[in-house]
């Protein structure tokens, strides 16, 4: 429901160091070792300096600090017999064996240049193959396809996975010497530079590579970007999208089991330990969804539809997933944390990731205050911290109808997490409904129309000023969706809400009396 400029992440993580004077942020290394003392971490060593640290959180993309600090850690596909997954093989087969794990994607940044000619996107150096995407929007037709990933300033992210820049051929070389790696890393970029050529020359030259959006590395910083790439294109992200990476041997492993749907299909089994506390400390709610370009790869189904549109059902993230199961004074924060490959698909996604990072951050700094190590730290002392961090407090139990500026939000995660057995299986809190708060509406806009009610959780949007126009209708709060569900169809109604020109649908934040 939201898209930035990359420039603009970049000028709000700047802020975030400047704020922070606590905070050295540098740029331009690479982890080389990471110095133990028997089972504990002391600290790491990069290409011109070391840092000790009490505790190191490994963040990176594929997970570099468990290879390097020899920490036990899963690469690729575990077979059913492990853990019982409905979706997991029973062994290999040519797409366990094609695809270790699931498929990078180098994101590419398009414009439209509107009537002006965009300069052309020359085909990649080793060739390029129209059959590879020849079928990339035939399912969605051009227009939904260049507005799937739509920017400001009639941009267009380019992450495409049907028919389009996925790419994972020989993705093993990602753990394999500095030159398989590199190697790896210009197929994947000129796969996505041949997809951008593609596009271009298929629906024609008003779009082509945006221009300076991401910094060109300076080449005393470019070793410090592992790609291999003597010349990129301020358009290219400056390091793929890594949809998987080393997977920590932790003390707790999240399974397919905890993020598929209790027997009500609303949300999954809370994580507890042996005497029923819940261990939750990060929220996901995506399908589990994999990437392996040319295979149909069919998973146990965790979608739902509320609020008028396809989400999926939450769950929550154990603590015991981030604690490696030997070794003191580490943590995990990104896609390493200890998780099946098979729920690896559900667990990769930003938002979870984000959360993830905010719970590993908050354990490390308890763990300093208290001079304890992770697995020491009283998981409910960290889940209170979360709760009430007084500038972003993080839902840690999943409830359809509490969002956080609800006055019983707190509460009422307070009230499960010393109530475990009380967690409905609906995920729906027994409270009553809030009304939505005006300020949460600034920027939105009042829309007369008639909303007609397709299937259950579908709606269409007729606004009054453009009688011919179809809108979906879709919500991501309680109170309005209740609403939405029990109106007649057809029936007139004043939306107030935000429309998205590109995806064509309205976002309904409230129903005007």
């Amino acid at each position: 429901f939201f898209t930035y400029d990359p420039r603009v992440g970049a000028a709000i993580w700047a802020d975030w160091v400047r704020a922070l004077p606590n905070l050295t942020w540098i740029r331009g290394q690479w982890p080389r070792q990471v110095l133990r003392q028997g089972d504990r971490v002391l600290g790491v060593r990069f290409d011109t300096l070391t840092v000790m640290a009490q505790m190191t959180i490994d963040a990176t993309e594929l997970g570099d600090l468990l290879a390097l600090g020899d920490i036990p850690h899963r690469w690729g596909w575990e077979w059913q017999s492990q853990w019982q997954e409905p979706s997991a093989p029973t062994g290999p087969t040519p797409l366990t064996q094609t695809y270790p794990v699931q498929s990078p994607t180098w994101v590419v940044v398009m414009q439209d240049f509107g009537e002006t000619l965009a300069p052309p996107i020359p085909p990649a150096a080793g060739g390029y193959d129209a059959t590879q995407f020849q079928g990339a929007w035939a399912q969605h037709g051009p227009e939904k396809f260049i507005n799937y990933g739509r920017l400001p300033g009639d941009r267009f992210m380019i992450n495409w996975p049907i028919d389009g820049n996925d790419y994972g051929r020989g993705s093993e070389r990602l753990l394999g010497s500095a030159a398989a790696r590199q190697t790896f890393y210009r197929e994947s970029y000129a796969h996505s530079q041949n997809f951008a050529h593609h596009i271009q020359h298929h629906l024609g030259r008003r779009y082509g590579l945006a221009p300076a959006l991401f910094p060109v590395i300076p080449g005393s910083l470019r070793a410090a970007i592992p790609a291999g790439i003597a010349d990129p294109h301020p358009a290219f992200a400056l390091y793929p999208y890594f949809r998987e990476s080393r997977r920590l041997c932790g003390l707790t492993t999240v399974t397919e089991a905890a993020i598929l749907p209790t027997r009500a299909g609303w949300v999954a089994p809370l994580p507890h330990d042996a005497t029923g506390q819940i261990t939750s400390i990060a929220i996901g709610n995506y399908a589990n969804d994999h990437h392996y370009p040319g295979w149909d790869f069919p998973l146990q189904p965790k979608s739902i539809r509320w609020g008028g549109r396809w989400t999926g059902t939450p769950f929550g993230v154990p603590y015991g997933s981030l604690i490696p199961d030997r070794v003191e004074s580490l943590l995990v924060a990104e896609k390493n944390i200890a998780v099946s490959h098979i729920a690896n698909g559900a667990t990769r996604l930003q938002p979870c990731v984000l959360g993830i990072g905010q719970a590993a951050g908050m354990a490390a700094a308890l763990c300093v205050e208290r001079g304890c190590q992770p697995r020491d730290l009283a998981v409910r002392s960290l889940q209170n911290a979360l709760l009430e961090d007084p500038i972003a407090p993080a839902a840690v139990i999943p409830l359809y109808n509490l969002p956080p500026d609800h006055p019983e939000w707190l509460t009422q995660q307070r009230y499960y997490l010393d109530h475990p057995d009380a967690y409905p299986d609906n995920g729906y809190a027994q409270v009553v409904d809030h009304t939505l708060p005006a300020a949460a509406l600034r920027g939105s806009q009042p829309w007369r129309g008639t909303v007609q009610r397709l299937a259950a959780q579908a709606y269409a949007f007729h606004p009054d000023a453009w009688p011919q126009s179809v809108w979906s209708l879709v919500t991501l709060r309680p109170e309005v969706d209740r609403v939405l569900q029990d109106c007649s169809s057809p029936q007139p109604l004043m939306v107030i809400g935000r429309w998205n020109r590109s995806g064509n649908w309205l976002l309904a934040e409230g129903i005007a009396p």
